[in-house]
């Protein structure tokens, strides 16, 4: 019988992206989609560095193994919700750190989402061009 690892759970949402993130007791290896995460981010060591800003503004980089499952929208967009998905988490295992995170703005989700194109335009808000004659 396997002994199931005690996790602490996130989700976040950002545009079109959603992430559940898993934060377990370990060496600080973090993994997306079953890929390494600069696999997964194509080698951008900037998202990587965004992905990891919750956990270095409290400094436990080391202190926990993340899995992240991440479907929808494009890879910025999933980046940040990612990092929310991780703030919350942490959140949930230590409410201490609420008012750190908070003061950074890693907690609050990014409401900005793409508008829906209306009739009669060509786009979300753009108009064919006025004649006056």
């Amino acid at each position: 019988m396997t002994t199931a690892k005690s996790y602490v759970y996130g989700l976040g949402r950002r545009k079109a992206a959603t992430a559940t993130a898993r934060l377990y007791k370990g060496k600080g290896n973090i993994t997306i989609n079953d890929k390494a995460a600069l696999d997964y981010l194509s080698g951008n060591k900037t998202y990587l560095a965004e992905i990891t800003d919750p956990l270095a503004l409290v400094s436990k980089q080391k202190d926990y193994d993340i899995t992240i499952l991440v479907k929808g929208g494009g890879l910025a967009g999933q980046v940040d919700a990612i990092k929310l998905a991780i703030s919350k988490a942490l959140v949930t295992e230590a409410p201490d750190l609420r008012p750190v995170l908070k003061k950074a703005g890693l907690i609050k989700r990014d409401p900005r989402e793409k508008e829906r194109k209306k009739y009669g335009l060509r786009s979300a808000r753009k108009r064919e061009q006025f004649s006056k004659r």
